[in-house]
């Protein structure tokens, strides 16, 4: 595995739409494995294809209670319910944090690392990251989804957290 270089904005790479991934080769699960080892290394929880300058349709999510990483090759949302307001954090814009609104619960369907169709209900924070690097797959960005203006912030300028149980902000 190697750790590939990340992209930052306003690096276009991460402002176009990605292709979709025609068959899920030894190349694809390359990349997948690749994408890991970036986002271990930037202490990620998801990681999106464009986000290591690479214009295809594949993400890696691994929360913090997951054994093993997960792979999604051509990833796609089919239903969305109910809305929270969540912070959210980018290895592509780092030393920032803003406050974004996502679905409860989202139901996905992608391909896994051998090609084989997977559906997805999330919650919580699968449900927040399959969205945030869904969304890099299309060029869109958290600053893009922003409250409004105000609920961007630099992360030494943060507020404290009050709550020890409060989830952490999302960061892919």
């Amino acid at each position: 595995m190697s750790v590939l270089p990340m992209r930052f904005m306003p690096d276009p790479v991460l402002r176009h739409k990605a292709s979709r991934v025609t068959s899920v080769t030894a190349d694809i699960r390359k990349l997948a494995e690749d994408m890991v080892e970036t986002m271990h290394t930037n202490a990620g929880v998801g990681l999106a294809a464009p986000q290591v300058g690479v214009a295809r349709r594949v993400i890696v999510i691994q929360l913090p209670d997951d054994e093993e990483p997960r792979v999604y090759v051509n990833p796609e949302i089919t239903q969305r319910d109910g809305e929270r307001q969540v912070e959210e954090g980018c290895l592509s814009i780092p030393g920032y944090r803003g406050m974004v609104n996502r679905s409860e619960r989202v139901r996905a369907k992608a391909l896994d690392k051998n090609g084989r169709l997977v559906r997805i209900k999330a919650d919580q924070l699968l449900a927040q990251a399959l969205e945030h690097e869904i969304d890099h797959l299309d060029g869109i960005l958290y600053i893009d989804r922003l409250v409004d203006r105000n609920s961007l912030w630099k992360i030494d300028e943060a507020p404290q957290q009050e709550a020890e149980e409060e989830e952490p902000a999302y960061a892919g």
